[in-house]
């Protein structure tokens, strides 16, 4: 990989606004991360590779805007009285076990420990998440089919 291609791809990430770009040509490998604080670009090229080189710092970019997920209709938690179930893993959030099958669980419902809540699909393995406390589903907090993150709430269970 030369020097000009690397400075072309310097400007692709500076231009475009991405975050990081990472090109692998054989055995060369290139990486181009944007720092979210400082205005410049950081590229990461091997040891054996010509002198890495920093493009000069770029113009403030327009601020791109994710679109605002809806909030969940059910009421939120009272956090005296309720226990949140986490995710313990990151991965996408299903309510039922199947495409069109009940969900395990309904708002109202009384649930025991090891009730199965949802599912949380990582990896193409199905983790099921089981409730840890005897109550009543007091709310959901993730929509069917969204992406979780470690220790995001998903349920709120009012003890018995």
């Amino acid at each position: 990989m030369t020097i000009d291609e690397i400075r072309e791809l310097v400007h692709l990430v500076t231009d475009t606004g991405i975050a990081e770009l990472e090109l692998q040509r054989g055995e060369n490998r290139v990486r181009i991360r944007r720092s979210a604080s400082a205005q410049h670009t950081e590229v990461m090229v091997p040891s054996d590779a010509p002198p890495a080189v920093h493009a000069p710092p770029a113009p403030a970019s327009p601020e791109i805007r994710m679109p605002a997920v809806p909030a969940p209709t059910e009421v939120a938690p009272e956090e005296t009285k309720t226990v949140l179930i986490k995710s313990p893993i990151v991965g996408t959030f299903y309510e039922g076990p199947s495409p069109g099958a009940p969900p395990f669980v309904r708002i109202g419902e009384t649930v025991q420990p090891g009730k199965v809540l949802c599912i949380i699909e990582s990896m193409k393995l199905m983790n099921e998440i089981e409730a840890e406390v005897a109550g009543v589903v007091t709310s959901k907090l993730v929509q069917n089919g969204q992406p979780v993150e470690y220790g995001e709430a998903l349920f709120a269970i009012t003890p018995l």
